[in-house]
Protein backbone atom coordinates (compact mmCIF):
# COMPACT_ATOMS: atom_id res chain seq x y z
CA UNK A 1 0.00 0.00 0.00
CA UNK A 2 1.68 3.14 -1.12
CA UNK A 3 2.32 5.96 1.48
CA UNK A 4 4.10 7.88 -1.38
CA UNK A 5 6.75 6.95 -4.81
CA UNK A 6 9.21 5.91 -2.95
CA UNK A 7 7.50 4.25 0.43
CA UNK A 8 4.94 1.87 1.29
CA UNK A 9 3.36 -0.29 3.83
CA UNK A 10 3.80 -3.74 3.46
CA UNK A 11 5.23 -6.87 5.64
CA UNK A 12 7.34 -9.69 5.49
CA UNK A 13 5.35 -12.39 3.05
CA UNK A 14 7.25 -13.69 0.20
CA UNK A 15 4.29 -15.18 -1.20
CA UNK A 16 6.27 -18.32 -1.64
CA UNK A 17 3.53 -20.67 -0.18
CA UNK A 18 0.84 -19.28 -2.90
CA UNK A 19 3.32 -19.27 -5.21
CA UNK A 20 4.08 -23.51 -4.29
CA UNK A 21 0.22 -23.61 -4.88
CA UNK A 22 -0.11 -22.59 -8.20
CA UNK A 23 2.43 -24.66 -9.34
CA UNK A 24 1.24 -27.66 -7.60
CA UNK A 25 -2.31 -27.11 -8.84
CA UNK A 26 -1.23 -26.62 -12.23
CA UNK A 27 0.78 -29.76 -12.22
CA UNK A 28 -2.09 -31.43 -11.31
CA UNK A 29 -4.06 -30.36 -14.52
CA UNK A 30 -5.54 -27.10 -13.32
CA UNK A 31 -5.85 -23.89 -14.81
CA UNK A 32 -4.37 -21.42 -12.23
CA UNK A 33 -5.30 -17.77 -12.23
CA UNK A 34 -2.25 -16.17 -9.65
CA UNK A 35 -3.25 -13.27 -8.45
CA UNK A 36 0.00 -11.90 -6.53
CA UNK A 37 1.04 -8.69 -4.57
CA UNK A 38 4.51 -7.06 -4.93
CA UNK A 39 7.16 -10.89 -4.73
CA UNK A 40 10.49 -11.64 -6.08
CA UNK A 41 8.86 -15.75 -6.70
CA UNK A 42 9.04 -17.25 -10.47
CA UNK A 43 6.67 -19.85 -11.89
CA UNK A 44 7.49 -22.10 -13.91
CA UNK A 45 4.22 -23.41 -14.94
CA UNK A 46 2.39 -22.10 -18.52
CA UNK A 47 -0.68 -23.55 -17.09
CA UNK A 48 -0.42 -20.51 -14.36
CA UNK A 49 -1.81 -17.22 -15.38
CA UNK A 50 0.14 -14.28 -13.53
CA UNK A 51 -1.68 -11.04 -12.59
CA UNK A 52 0.31 -8.92 -10.32
CA UNK A 53 -1.36 -6.03 -8.25
CA UNK A 54 -0.04 -3.63 -5.58
CA UNK A 55 -3.05 -2.80 -3.30
CA UNK A 56 -6.04 -4.48 -1.93
CA UNK A 57 -8.50 -2.79 -3.30
CA UNK A 58 -6.62 -4.10 -6.67
CA UNK A 59 -6.60 -7.67 -6.03
CA UNK A 60 -10.17 -7.46 -5.10
CA UNK A 61 -10.82 -5.94 -8.53
CA UNK A 62 -8.62 -8.49 -10.19
CA UNK A 63 -10.40 -11.53 -8.02
CA UNK A 64 -13.64 -10.59 -8.92
CA UNK A 65 -13.53 -10.12 -12.81
CA UNK A 66 -12.37 -14.42 -12.47
CA UNK A 67 -14.30 -15.63 -9.43
CA UNK A 68 -17.97 -15.99 -11.23
CA UNK A 69 -16.09 -19.01 -13.39
CA UNK A 70 -13.82 -20.39 -10.08
CA UNK A 71 -14.18 -23.64 -9.06
CA UNK A 72 -11.76 -23.38 -6.29
CA UNK A 73 -10.49 -20.20 -4.47
CA UNK A 74 -7.25 -20.37 -2.57
CA UNK A 75 -6.71 -16.96 -0.69
CA UNK A 76 -3.19 -17.58 0.79
CA UNK A 77 -2.03 -13.73 0.24
CA UNK A 78 -1.32 -11.51 3.34
CA UNK A 79 -3.04 -8.67 2.12
CA UNK A 80 -3.08 -5.48 3.96
CA UNK A 81 -5.51 -4.67 6.29
CA UNK A 82 -5.32 -1.25 5.91
CA UNK A 83 -3.83 1.91 3.43
CA UNK A 84 -2.85 5.19 3.79
CA UNK A 85 -5.93 7.39 3.36
CA UNK A 86 -3.89 9.96 1.16
CA UNK A 87 -1.56 8.80 -1.10
CA UNK A 88 1.33 11.40 -1.40
CA UNK A 89 2.14 12.59 -5.38
CA UNK A 90 6.05 13.35 -4.57
CA UNK A 91 8.35 11.94 -2.18
CA UNK A 92 7.88 12.76 1.67
CA UNK A 93 10.50 14.78 2.23
CA UNK A 94 11.92 14.71 6.35
CA UNK A 95 12.34 17.31 8.37
CA UNK A 96 12.36 17.67 12.14
CA UNK A 97 8.79 16.84 13.01
CA UNK A 98 7.02 13.42 13.54
CA UNK A 99 5.07 12.27 10.17
CA UNK A 100 1.86 10.86 11.39
CA UNK A 101 0.10 8.82 8.66
CA UNK A 102 -3.87 7.95 8.70
CA UNK A 103 -4.92 4.72 7.58
CA UNK A 104 -7.84 3.57 6.89
CA UNK A 105 -9.63 -0.03 6.55
CA UNK A 106 -9.09 -2.14 3.22
CA UNK A 107 -11.79 -4.17 1.89
CA UNK A 108 -12.11 -7.27 3.03
CA UNK A 109 -11.78 -9.80 -0.09
CA UNK A 110 -12.07 -13.05 2.04
CA UNK A 111 -15.44 -11.92 3.65
CA UNK A 112 -15.97 -10.66 -0.03
CA UNK A 113 -15.60 -14.03 -1.88
CA UNK A 114 -17.75 -15.99 1.07
CA UNK A 115 -20.71 -13.39 0.42
CA UNK A 116 -20.65 -13.85 -3.02
CA UNK A 117 -20.07 -18.06 -2.80
CA UNK A 118 -22.18 -19.70 -5.12
CA UNK A 119 -20.72 -23.17 -6.36
CA UNK A 120 -16.59 -22.13 -5.04
CA UNK A 121 -15.19 -24.24 -2.68
CA UNK A 122 -13.18 -21.57 -0.91
CA UNK A 123 -10.18 -22.00 1.21
CA UNK A 124 -8.72 -19.44 3.64
CA UNK A 125 -5.81 -18.78 5.75
CA UNK A 126 -5.14 -18.19 9.00
CA UNK A 127 -2.06 -16.24 10.22
CA UNK A 128 -2.00 -16.06 13.88
CA UNK A 129 0.16 -14.95 17.45
CA UNK A 130 -2.32 -16.08 19.83
CA UNK A 131 -5.52 -17.68 20.49
CA UNK A 132 -4.85 -19.72 17.04
CA UNK A 133 -7.68 -22.31 17.11
CA UNK A 134 -10.26 -20.39 18.02
CA UNK A 135 -9.05 -17.04 15.91
CA UNK A 136 -9.07 -19.61 12.65
CA UNK A 137 -12.20 -21.33 13.74
CA UNK A 138 -14.21 -17.86 14.15
CA UNK A 139 -12.68 -16.65 10.68
CA UNK A 140 -13.35 -19.62 8.52
CA UNK A 141 -17.34 -19.37 10.21
CA UNK A 142 -17.40 -15.42 9.74
CA UNK A 143 -16.36 -15.46 6.30
CA UNK A 144 -18.45 -17.95 5.01
CA UNK A 145 -15.20 -20.63 4.00
CA UNK A 146 -15.02 -24.58 3.24
CA UNK A 147 -11.74 -25.18 5.21
CA UNK A 148 -8.98 -23.36 6.59
CA UNK A 149 -5.49 -23.23 7.05
CA UNK A 150 -3.60 -22.24 10.05
CA UNK A 151 -0.62 -21.43 10.87
CA UNK A 152 1.27 -19.90 14.00
CA UNK A 153 4.02 -17.51 13.71
CA UNK A 154 5.00 -19.37 17.31
CA UNK A 155 5.91 -22.57 15.80
CA UNK A 156 9.73 -22.48 14.96
CA UNK A 157 9.93 -22.82 11.06
CA UNK A 158 6.90 -21.44 10.15
CA UNK A 159 4.98 -18.16 8.77
CA UNK A 160 6.84 -15.88 6.90
CA UNK A 161 10.72 -16.26 5.20
CA UNK A 162 10.95 -19.63 6.23
CA UNK A 163 11.14 -22.07 3.25
CA UNK A 164 8.60 -24.29 5.58
CA UNK A 165 5.67 -24.37 7.47
CA UNK A 166 3.39 -26.33 9.85
CA UNK A 167 0.02 -26.26 9.63
CA UNK A 168 -3.54 -27.20 10.82
CA UNK A 169 -6.57 -27.39 8.64
CA UNK A 170 -9.98 -26.89 9.85
CA UNK A 171 -13.11 -28.28 7.93
CA UNK A 172 -16.94 -27.01 10.10
CA UNK A 173 -16.40 -30.77 11.32
CA UNK A 174 -12.68 -31.82 11.48
CA UNK A 175 -8.70 -30.56 12.50
CA UNK A 176 -6.22 -31.99 10.99
CA UNK A 177 -2.86 -31.56 11.99
CA UNK A 178 0.55 -31.90 9.43
CA UNK A 179 4.29 -31.98 10.24
CA UNK A 180 6.63 -28.97 9.84
CA UNK A 181 7.68 -29.65 5.94
CA UNK A 182 8.88 -27.59 2.41
CA UNK A 183 6.09 -25.45 1.37
CA UNK A 184 5.82 -27.21 -1.48
CA UNK A 185 5.29 -30.11 0.34
CA UNK A 186 2.48 -28.36 2.14
CA UNK A 187 1.19 -26.92 -0.93
CA UNK A 188 0.33 -30.89 -1.77
CA UNK A 189 -0.96 -31.62 1.54
CA UNK A 190 -3.14 -28.86 1.00
CA UNK A 191 -4.72 -30.14 -2.23
CA UNK A 192 -5.11 -33.74 -1.32
CA UNK A 193 -7.43 -32.32 1.50
CA UNK A 194 -9.10 -30.05 -0.88
CA UNK A 195 -9.60 -33.08 -3.56
CA UNK A 196 -10.84 -35.05 -0.72
CA UNK A 197 -13.57 -32.44 0.55
CA UNK A 198 -14.63 -32.50 -3.02
CA UNK A 199 -15.25 -36.11 -2.98
CA UNK A 200 -17.40 -35.94 -0.25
Amino acid sequence: EAIDPVRFIGNHSSGKMGFSLAEEAAKRGAKVILISGPSSQKINNTNVELHKVTSAKEMLSKVLEYYDTTDIGIASAAVADYAPKEVAKEKIKKNDENLTIELVKNPDILKTMGEKKTHQFLVGFALETQNEEENAKGKLEKKNLDMIVLNSLRDEGAGFKNDTNKIKIFTKTEKTEFDLKSKDEVAKDILDFVEEQLLK
